[in-house]
């Protein structure tokens, strides 16, 4: 059945942002599903010829690998499971590859760490890379670094990378295609459950929706991908989840055909400075704040005063990137921070006339100047 409000949304989208999980591309014994990833080469094709571009976000890599291998499950080490990785990446690119190139279609891979939203210039060269991409008429595939990433520069899975990658697209649609139909009003496995066609107001309620249980394969589950979700709407993006085994998932998609569940963006897009302030890069660290600086940031706009900060968490130097938290540990906002942990430890509480005494100098009259703070999770 066609949606007026999902046939909008496509209308006014110029980039689809796919992302596939491990379930959805993998059999039941570990190997690549050849149909199935032909299945949605055909469907990618069909956005394409609309005159949009799209992002292919691509798991599968250690899936892959661990067909290859003979292994009866996901490694444990994480030697063993970057091998994993680069055993089953190429396989992974070449499948994409054969089966887009049926339609004419050209590929190109883009192996991204946590480093690369962190820096604001390789950010930008990430969005540059992908651009030309675009106008080369080949459709980037992407998939988090896993021969090399550790717990310092991961992204987390990709669920994350493809929420981050919106951030870097114009007027994108983010799809994730789950092995699941889309959100559950309650445990998938309890028949009396159905799917939530729309979420109009994406809060973080939805989190007590996410079911416990977690892939064998994949490194998701529904709480990484609505935490995804949330960061993404909260940037002013919409975003579909839907079953990536429905044979015309994408085709439906573009039909504004009621399918998955659709979550509406929370107000307008943020600009794109904000954008890689608030969901571009991981935070270095955490300003604790108290209840008058949570109202005067978040419902005033105001910047954050050094009176208002309650604790510092974390080791960081002038200039990097902060979250924000209430007193409840909700984290509210990030920024760039105007001093190091060191400097707003000496000054965290006190007046901005008291900063001279504490620092002997006064470089900056607030902490985070409101240019350099994005709200999040409002």
């Amino acid at each position: 059945m066609q949606d007026l409000v999902r046939q909008e949304v496509f209308k006014a989208c110029q980039t689809v942002i796919v992302k596939i999980g491990t379930n959805v591309l993998t059999t039941d014994t570990d190997r690549l599903d050849l149909d199935r990833i032909q299945c949605i080469s055909d469907q990618i094709f069909r956005i394409q010829q609309t005159g949009r571009k799209v992002v292919l976000v691509s798991s599968g890599a250690v899936g892959a690998g661990i067909g290859i291998l003979g292994l009866n499950r996901r490694p444990d080490s994480l030697p063993a499971l970057q091998a994993t990785a680069a055993i089953g990446q190429p396989q992974l690119m070449r499948t994409w590859n054969d089966a887009l190139m049926k339609n004419g279609l050209k590929t190109a891979q883009l192996l991204l760490t946590g480093n690369d939203f962190r820096n604001r210039q390789r950010y930008l060269n990430v969005r540059n890379t992908l651009r030309t991409l675009f106008d080369f008429g080949v459709v980037p595939i992407v998939n988090e670094n896993d021969t090399v990433s550790i717990k310092e520069i991961a992204v987390g899975d990709n669920d994350q990378l493809a929420s981050m990658l919106a951030t870097l697209l114009p007027d994108p649609l983010l799809v994730i295609l789950s092995g699941i139909a889309g959100l559950y009003n309650g445990p998938p496995s309890n028949p009396a459950s159905v799917v939530i066609p729309l979420i109009e107001k994406p809060d973080d309620s939805l989190l007590k929706l996410a079911a416990a249980e977690q892939s064998t394969r994949g490194r998701g589950g529904m709480a990484s991908k609505l935490r995804a979700i949330l960061a993404a709407t909260g940037m002013g993006e919409t975003v579909i989840l839907a079953s990536g085994r429905s044979d015309s998932v994408l085709d439906d998609i573009r039909e504004g055909k009621t399918t998955g569940t659709l979550f509406l963006a929370k107000g307008e897009a943020v600009v794109s400075w904000k954008r890689w302030i608030g969901f571009g890069a991981p935070p270095a660290g955490v300003l604790v704040i108290d209840d008058g600086a949570t109202k005067a940031v978040r419902e005033s706009g105001r910047s954050l005063l050094a009176v208002g900060i309650t604790e510092v968490q974390g080791e960081f130097e002038p200039g990097a990137l902060v979250g924000l938290k209430n007193r409840d540990g909700t984290e509210i906002a990030r920024g760039l921070a105007n001093y190091s942990s060191d400097e707003i430890r000496r000054i965290q509480g006190r007046r901005s006339d008291q900063i001279a005494a504490a620092l002997g100098h006064v470089p900056f009259g607030e902490v985070i100047h409101r240019d350099n703070l994005a709200l999040i999770g409002k």
